[in-house]
């Protein structure tokens, strides 16, 4: 089931703008990060408190059509706001490039979660300074293909 409803783009602007360059290209431009040259992908939301739509970038990390979301937030002592928003509401669409699917959204754990975040830091680096900074066990969730 497609997210749908209002739209809040984010407080940040770098974020609105990171957004709004990828969606309104149809995902052929504002696919790196800040211009980085690493990739990203938009996630789209419902808040947790507000039910409005929210869409993020985060960094590209695909194995086998899954994804992983790493809730770093460049290594903050808390984590970011959408990391609330996927345990309230797990079904989220996924773009990477001109490509959506919808996803179901899952907190990893144990083995899994080593895995993902192995893979997570060979396509990020930084995530490994990220966490010993952090103060935190950063999250990692698993985008999966909605219905399986």
């Amino acid at each position: 089931m497609p997210v749908e409803g209002e739209y809040e783009p984010s407080p940040r602007q770098w974020v609105r703008e990171q957004v709004e360059r990828y969606e309104g290209s149809g995902g052929t431009e504002g696919t790196t990060l800040l211009d980085t040259g690493l990739p990203v992908v938009i996630v789209t939301n419902r808040g947790a408190r507000t039910g409005k739509v929210r869409k993020t970038p985060l960094m590209r990390v695909e194995h086998e059509g899954r994804y992983a979301a790493v809730a770093s937030m460049g290594g903050a002592p808390v984590h970011p706001q959408w990391y609330h928003n996927l345990r309230a509401h797990p079904q989220v669409e996924l773009q990477d490039g001109p490509g959506r699917r919808e996803m179901v959204a899952r907190e990893l754990s144990g083995p899994e979660r080593a895995l993902w975040w192995e893979r997570a830091v060979a396509a990020y680096p930084p995530y490994a300074e990220y966490q010993a900074r952090a103060g935190r066990l950063i999250p990692v969730f698993l985008l999966e293909p909605a219905g399986g």
